[in-house]
């Protein structure tokens, strides 16, 4: 048994969060293992000025995490699971996927706001939305033509700090990040997945290792939720069969019960003049056929 695993991070609230959640979890199941948490700065990090689309997409978040692995310099990346992308990189495995939390976007308006049943649709006429995500922009026109998008980087306090000096009149993040980070309260409303689908893999942490590293993989077995590990098995199939990433306008969820698979998926265009939304359902064993099968059906 390892006397001592090193977890590679982000340096953000939210991923200092979900780390030390993982190192909490391993500490109670392995009492007898160091663990210490190793802070890694990613380009998405360093660059929070630039929309995602231009500095790069899901990649930014997570390059140097995956070349410390490569390197030996920790056994372990923990990832918000819809920032790792399909494809990893040769050596490299998803090797357990975590509980997840609440996979909804939250629709968040100012403190000061006074809005009645809040909602997308009881949004003032031609309201400003920050968000930087290529998803929710197209949803978000699809629902509500009128509306203004911004662009909306940074942490999430930095983002709820810019909503309520007035740059926004609201904002859509992900209720998981707010939840972990004990800021539930700001959440206006969850926005329901049949107006909104969520983000392929939202809500679920990805625990990365090195393909040889058997001692690590068996570990953190201990940590992976099968009904979500095999939901999010489905969802990431459905975006590799599409060959996106988060600066395309791609949305996939499912849900798992009595040994079948429940998918979603959204394929819109660039523009965000059309959308193309469908579902298929199926035997939880060919969680990933199935995902390729309705990638498959939307690019037709």
């Amino acid at each position: 048994m390892k006397e001592k695993i090193v977890i590679g991070s982000r340096g953000s609230k939210l991923a200092l969060w979900q780390s030390e959640w993982v190192k909490a979890r391993l500490e109670s199941l392995y009492p007898e293992i160091q663990v210490h948490i190793e802070i890694i700065k990613t380009s998405g990090d360093i660059n929070t000025q630039q929309p995602l689309t231009v500095i790069g997409g899901k990649g930014v978040f997570t390059k140097e995490l995956e070349e410390a692995l490569l390197d030996k310099r920790i056994d372990l990346a923990v990832h918000s699971l819809k920032d790792l992308p399909t494809i990893l990189p040769d050596g490299l495995s998803l090797s357990a996927i975590t509980e997840r939390e609440d996979p909804r976007d939250a629709l968040i308006l100012r403190a000061d706001s006074d809005l009645e049943n809040p909602s997308i649709k009881n949004l003032p006429q031609r309201a400003i939305i920050g968000t930087s995500s290529q998803r929710r922009m197209a949803q978000l026109k699809a629902i509500r033509p009128d509306v203004e998008i911004r662009d909306l980087r940074g942490n999430i306090d930095t983002r709820l700090r810019k909503l309520d000096e007035g740059q926004y009149d609201a904002i859509i993040l992900a209720s998981a990040g707010l939840r972990r980070l004990g800021w539930s309260e700001r959440i206006s409303t969850a926005i329901d997945p049949d107006e909104m689908l969520p983000a392929v893999g939202q809500g679920a942490l990805g625990l990365e290792t090195r393909n040889e590293d058997d001692e690590t993989i068996s570990i953190i077995q201990s940590l992976n939720h099968e009904s979500t590990n095999i939901a999010c098995k489905a969802e990431r199939a459905f975006l590799r069969g599409l060959g996106g990433g988060c600066q395309q306008p791609i949305a996939g969820y499912a849900v798992v019960g009595n040994n079948r698979v429940f998918l979603e998926g959204l394929l819109a265009s660039s523009d965000f003049t059309e959308i193309n939304r469908d579902k298929i359902e199926g035997d939880a064993n060919d969680a990933e056929t199935l995902g390729e099968t309705l990638a498959e059906r939307l690019l037709k």
